[in-house]
């Protein structure tokens, strides 16, 4: 495999990793605070 098709496949597999389609990720402590609402209503 030659050097410049490694590199675009490096760059597609980090990009691909990286996709955040619905914002950034919330930590598990945030998902926690979010709870409490729906079970109040």
């Amino acid at each position: 495999m030659s050097h410049q098709k490694k590199e675009k496949e490096r760059l597609w597999r980090a990009r691909k990793e990286n996709q955040q389609p619905h914002g950034k990720v919330k930590t598990f402590a945030e998902l926690a605070e979010g709870t409490d609402d729906h079970k109040r209503s």
